[in-house]
């Protein structure tokens, strides 16, 4: 059981018969009531998002999910195929299912995949991944001062914000809880 009071994002909850993801939240006090909380939860099934409001301190079931390390190998329309690292039988889950975590997933790389009543549901990133710059405009000399940044486009197809001091070609550390720049990794 989770309480409301104890929401964090990514917590998950069981609500009506599907195991959600908290995704956003904001503890709101009535003038006159009890507190609510006014939630963002992405259904980790079938990918859908939904505001909903809780009662402060309702109590609600924690879903039973199961992890297990797989690799990603590839994706083919739609699908993205995992194999799993010790039985090698491979699985593939849908774009939808993997929400934002596609943006910084690469070939070879070994995530958690959750598992609910026996079927894959979403994958779980590492807090940081290193990838490569393939596109971004050079930095102008006087640039980096400015504390400023510029709009780069990463190995795996997805744009962030990165300083001027970075440059094409440069690999550096994503964080994938807030989808930001972190710092460049010495090559």
């Amino acid at each position: 059981m989770i309480s409301t009071n104890e929401f964090r994002k990514g917590s998950k909850i069981e609500f009506k018969g599907d195991p959600y993801e908290v995704i956003g939240f904001q503890h709101v006090k009535m003038g006159r009531g009890g507190a609510i909380v006014k939630t963002k939860i992405r259904n980790l099934r079938t990918g859908g998002i939904i505001d909903t409001t809780f009662k402060g301190g309702e109590k609600l079931n924690t879903p039973h999910l199961e992890e297990k390390s797989m690799q990603y190998l590839y994706n083919q329309d739609e699908l993205y195929y995992f194999m799993d690292i010790d039985t090698y039988e491979q699985f593939p889950i849908h774009i939808e299912q993997l929400g934002s975590s596609k943006n910084f997933i690469k070939e070879n790389m070994v995530v958690k995949v959750l598992y609910y009543t026996g079927s894959p549901l979403t994958i779980e990133l590492p807090i940081f991944v290193e990838l490569k710059i393939v596109k971004t405009d050079p930095g102008v000399k006087g640039d980096t001062a400015s504390g400023g940044s510029k709009p780069a486009v990463l190995e795996t197809g997805v744009t962030v914000k990165v300083p001027f001091h970075v440059n094409e070609g440069d690999i550096i550390k994503i964080d994938t809880r807030t989808s930001e720049y972190v710092e460049r990794v010495k090559g």
